[in-house]
């Protein structure tokens, strides 16, 4: 890659990281305005170095290992800086095994937002869907089908890989649920402050697999995926410090980071077929679909003040 994909890849990253980590600044700021002063500088110092470097840094050695487990977990870890050949050679042949896991999560985590959760509705129709809130399993029950059938046709593996896909999508899904209800328990001052640090610690954690999964829809180089996620984590702590009102007054954020989820889990599985697409595309999406609903915002917040 040239230097410009790689800036064009990194500042991609970057902004899906930010975006799609708005509910966990959210409540890491909650849940940080009821701890004392001692606990609060942890969190946003040693917290930080653990989110960026641990957690982020982790993960991906930990996703590389489980789709190519030939590698072992030393040689999977030394594979995401190693340029000899043979060993990418590896990875790639094992990567549509992890895109199709990665897309297919990130396809359920789409339509879970849109059939289920609570939102500000961003375009036509996304009241209506949640109406049908029901149809959420029968849904995502058939696009696995579809996948899973149309994988094995291909390769079993990748039929795993989706299956796989879809089970952490639940896991997943229910640290996330567990979340809201904790942080309002959290909030009420009831526990220790170190309760509550190793809360933030967890869901700092469950929440950034949306941003590593999504980060393979970008790139297969694990070491820009670090620096983006990495830059990306130390913004939503920025955000986290003293920003999150100025977040809020952007309502439809959210629908952009969920937007950029479906193209870019639609981009995982396709290139996991086969259908590759150029290095430039993902990011360009999330930069168009993001600045979309950033202008909607904007006139959401002008009609709210013409209204009296």
């Amino acid at each position: 890659m040239d230097i410009l994909s790689i800036l064009v890849v990194i500042g991609g990253l970057v902004l899906f990281e930010t975006v799609s980590s708005i509910d966990n600044a959210i409540i890491n700021a909650e849940v940080l305005s009821s701890m004392g002063e001692k606990a609060r500088r942890w969190f946003l110092v040693w917290g930080l170095l653990i989110a960026v470097f641990v957690v982020r840094g982790l993960l991906p050695w930990l996703i590389v290992w489980m789709a190519t487990p030939s590698l072992g977990p030393i040689q999977a870890f030394t594979a995401m800086f190693s340029s000899d050949p043979m060993v990418l050679e590896a990875i790639e042949r094992s990567s549509p095994i992890l895109l199709i896991a990665g897309g297919t999560f990130l396809l359920f985590l789409f339509f879970n937002w849109l059939f289920v959760e609570h939102k500000h509705y961003g375009l036509r129709g996304e009241r209506f869907i949640q109406s049908k809130g029901v149809w959420f399993y029968a849904v995502i029950s058939l696009l696995l089908t579809g996948i899973v059938w149309f994988a094995l046709k291909t390769d079993p593996m990748m039929a795993f890989g989706a299956v796989v896909g879809s089970t952490a999508f639940f896991i997943v899904n229910g640290f996330k649920q567990n979340a809201e209800v904790q942080e309002k328990r959290l909030s009420g001052g009831h526990l220790t402050d170190l309760s509550k640090l190793f809360y933030l610690e967890v869901i700092d954690a469950t929440f950034s697999i949306d941003g590593v999964v999504g980060a393979f829809a970008f790139t297969l180089l694990v070491p820009l995926i670090m620096i983006g996620n990495g830059i990306g984590a130390l913004v939503v702590r920025e955000l986290t410090i003293g920003n999150i009102d100025r977040i809020r007054r952007y309502p439809l954020l959210k629908n952009g980071a969920m937007y950029s989820i479906l193209f870019l889990g639609g981009i995982m599985v396709l290139d996991a077929f086969g259908i590759k697409s150029p290095s430039w595309l993902s990011p360009l999406i999330t930069f168009i679909v993001v600045g979309f609903f950033l202008y909607r915002s904007i006139q959401w917040n002008r009609a709210a003040e013409v209204i009296p």
